[in-house]
């Protein structure tokens, strides 16, 4: 069965290719945007632990995120196998995902970098027609992102667990890709 971690800018297509392979491998993908959406929805006490930081406009911490994905990985469907979409985001957490699976007697296959030219990513996400999407500040969320993911990029690249992939191609082009990571 398949653990991948899917790395990717916003606008590579993780969330997209996630869906599909999950569903091609039958394993859950796990999206902590999802995850915290799911857990608010349900009222749990990570939940509302969850909401009362956005309901004050902050960011969930990191140590509420990494309850939330343990409790997900612990559920029965995660056992054989999961694609984790959005997380982790940094290399604190993807210390703590090694930790956790450790614990929970785990392991991540891959983590698979999504790669598309920042061109490429700023038309696609102008595409999406979301109100806060302009041109400066796609350009500044993908600065952000290079600036938080190039160590996560290097920290699974050193441990022989990075997976490169072309994402500026066709959506079939890039699961028929993804597929042969599955099943090489």
């Amino acid at each position: 069965m398949a653990r991948l971690i899917f790395l990717g800018a916003p606008g590579a297509g993780k969330g997209t290719q996630a869906k599909i392979l999950a569903e091609v491998c039958g394993i859950p993908h796990i999206s902590t945007g999802d995850i915290l959406r799911s857990a608010i929805a349900e009222s749990s006490p990570l939940g509302q632990q969850a909401q009362s930081y956005m309901d004050k406009g902050d960011l969930v911490p990191d140590a509420l995120i990494l309850d939330i994905i343990r409790e997900r990985l612990s559920q029965t469907d995660a056992q054989n196998g999961w694609i984790l979409d959005g997380f982790p985001r940094n290399v604190s957490q993807a210390s703590f995902l090694d930790d956790l699976l450790q614990e929970m007697n785990q392991v991540s296959d891959k983590a698979v970098n999504l790669e598309v030219p920042d061109d490429v990513l700023v038309v696609r996400l102008l595409g999406r027609g979301r109100s806060d999407d302009n041109e400066e500040t796609i350009r500044r969320r993908l600065e952000v992102y290079r600036n938080q993911t190039a160590p996560l990029i290097d920290f699974y690249s050193n441990r022989q667990a990075l997976v490169s992939i072309d994402g500026d191609r066709t959506q079939q082009e890039v699961t028929e890709a993804l597929k042969q990571i599955v099943n090489p």
